[in-house]
C-alpha cells in the first residue's frame, strides 16, 4: 500500500478528507473545516453603514454556500469535514494515505480541463484546487453504481488519489473512441469523457448468463472520447469476496451450512 509525503512551502496549504491523514511534522498547523477550498475565502470585511450591510450579506451567502457543501457530501456518503495543512515557519512534511492496498498518483491541474473521480479516491490536494460532487442522474447513476457519484476537482495545482490494486491508464480515442469498464474499476477520468452505463447483454439466456454467472452484474460503464481514463485493477467487491473466501464464508452445504465443517 502506498502513502503519498508531501513537502510543503512556508506558508503553502494542503487539504485531505477526514481519515487520510498519517503524520505530520511539528511546525505543520492542523485545522479541520466544514467548508472546501471553493467556499473557503475571504470573508468581506464590513464597514459602517451599507458596506455592514453588504458584509453581513457576504457572510449569510458563505455559510449557505458551506451548508449545501456540508449537505451534498453528506447524500454522497462523503465526510462531512476536510483537514488542512498549513506550513509555519519553514518548511514542513505532511503523510497521507487512501483506505484500501493499492496505487496513488498525482494528477497535474492546470486549469483547462476538470478531472472527475470516484467517490473514495481523493486523498490529499492542494488549497488552489477547488473540491465539489457531480451527481450522475437517472438511469446512469442508478445503474452505475460507483458512477452515482463522483468527486470534481477543478483550479490549478495537484491532486492526488489512491484507488486498489494497480493502475492502468487508457485513452478511449485510442481504441476506437470508445472502452467497456466494469463500474467498480473506474477511479478517474478527465472532462471531456463522456461517462454512461449499458446494460450487459439484452433480457435473453445469454444476457442473464452474463449477468448472473460472469460477475458483472447487469450493467458495464462506458467511457466515450478523447483524453486520460485511470483504471484499478481490484474492485471493493471483489476484495470484499476474496476476504470472505479467505474466512470460509463460502463453505456452505447445500443445507445453507447447517451440516458445514471447517478446519484450521
Amino acid at each position: 500500500m502506498q502513502m503519498a509525503v508531501v513537502n510543503l512551502r512556508p506558508g503553502q496549504t494542503v487539504y485531505c478528507e477526514a481519515g487520510k491523514f498519517l503524520f505530520k511534522t511539528s511546525n505543520v498547523t492542523m485545522e479541520t473545516r466544514l467548508s472546501g477550498p471553493s467556499g473557503g475565502g475571504q470573508q468581506p470585511q464590513g464597514g459602517a453603514g451599507g458596506a455592514g450591510s453588504a458584509g453581513m450579506g457576504g457572510l449569510l451567502r458563505q455559510a449557505m454556500g458551506t451548508a449545501m457543501q456540508v449537505g451534498q457530501r453528506a447524500l454522497a456518503g462523503e465526510s462531512l469535514a476536510f483537514q488542512y495543512f498549513t506550513s509555519q515557519g519553514g518548511e514542513g512534511t505532511v503523510g497521507f494515505a487512501g483506505v484500501l492496498p493499492g496505487e496513488m498518483r498525482a494528477l497535474e491541474l492546470d486549469g483547462t480541463r476538470a478531472w472527475f473521480a470516484e467517490k473514495d479516491a481523493f486523498v490529499a490536494a492542494e488549497s488552489t484546487v477547488d473540491f465539489s460532487i457531480a451527481f450522475q442522474g437517472g438511469r446512469t447513476g442508478m445503474s452505475g453504481g460507483e458512477g452515482f457519484v463522483l468527486e470534481k476537482f477543478t483550479g490549478h495545482g495537484t491532486v492526488i488519489i489512491a484507488g486498489a490494486g494497480n493502475f492502468i491508464d487508457l485513452d478511449p480515442a485510442d481504441f476506437g473512441g470508445r472502452i467497456e469498464v466494469d463500474t467498480g474499476c473506474v477511479v478517474a477520468f478527465e472532462e471531456g469523457i463522456r461517462y454512461g452505463v449499458q446494460r450487459v447483454g439484452g433480457l435473453n439466456r445469454q444476457g442473464l448468463m452474463n449477468a448472473v454467472f460472469g460477475g458483472e452484474g447487469l450493467s458495464l460503464a462506458t467511457l466515450e472520447g478523447s483524453g486520460r481514463v485511470i483504471l484499478q485493477s481490484l474492485t471493493i467487491e471483489s476484495l470484499a469476496n476474496a476476504l470472505k473466501k479467505a474466512q470460509g464464508g463460502d463453505k456452505q452445504g447445500p443445507t445453507g451450512g447447517l451440516f458445514s465443517t471447517r478446519t484450521g
